[in-house]
């Protein structure tokens, strides 16, 4: 099986056969976005100073350090990815405004950002947690930093990356939720093995 690259920018045929399930890799361009990129974006009506188009973002907050050869640009010492659902309530206008078409973060996100992968053909995609050592190799060079005020977790960090990865497709552009589809068929497992538990165990009244 042949391995998936998607490279930047992302044009809306590329995401078409990819489906929930599906393990992928990104090269191009990877920005930071989380909570107050997405709060001074969606709530704020603040331009973001960087174009998404194309693009894919990273819910994360890396840790960065000056280049010894060259103070005034970066190398990311780790990056690992934040908590997904945190940016759920502002996913859909965010894809919507800005036409990324790959987000990537740690666990699932809801109705809403499932709604919006479907309207503007865009991805989520779930980052191993533990290994932000490993998605910092992945990273080629930072070439910018915008919005730095936010300090370093919440900054917009501008990456250049090569096969980033490996990303597992949660929401595909079809609808398809992998995280819901998952919780469903586990609670359908789940209750008749409950039921059988409590027919012997008795509780305290």
């Amino acid at each position: 099986m042949s391995k998936k690259v998607l490279t930047t920018p992302i044009q809306d045929k590329d995401l078409e056969d990819i489906k929930i399930g599906d393990v992928i890799y990104l090269t191009g361009y990877l920005v930071t976005a989380r909570d107050a990129a997405h709060t001074r974006l969606v709530k704020l009506g603040r331009k973001l100073p960087v174009d998404l188009r194309g693009k894919a973002i990273f819910h994360a907050g890396p840790i960065m350090v000056h280049r010894k050869d060259d103070p005034t640009k970066f190398d990311v010492v780790s990056i690992g990815p934040t908590t997904s659902m945190r940016m759920e309530k502002f996913q859909k206008q965010f894809l919507e405004q800005t036409g990324t078409k790959l987000i990537v973060g740690k666990g699932g996100m809801g109705p809403n950002t499932t709604a919006g992968c479907k309207e503007t053909k865009a991805l989520h995609c779930v980052f191993p947690g533990g290994c932000a050592v490993v998605a910092a190799e992945c990273v080629e060079e930072v070439e910018d930093c915008q919005w730095p005020e936010l300090g370093m977790p919440e900054a917009m960090w501008v990456m250049r990356v090569k096969e980033f990865g490996p990303l597992v497709v949660s929401i595909d552009t079809h609808g398809n939720n992998l995280f819901e589809q998952n919780k469903k068929h586990f609670n359908e497992l789940k209750n008749p093995i409950v039921e059988e538990i409590n027919k012997h165990v008795s509780f305290i009244q």
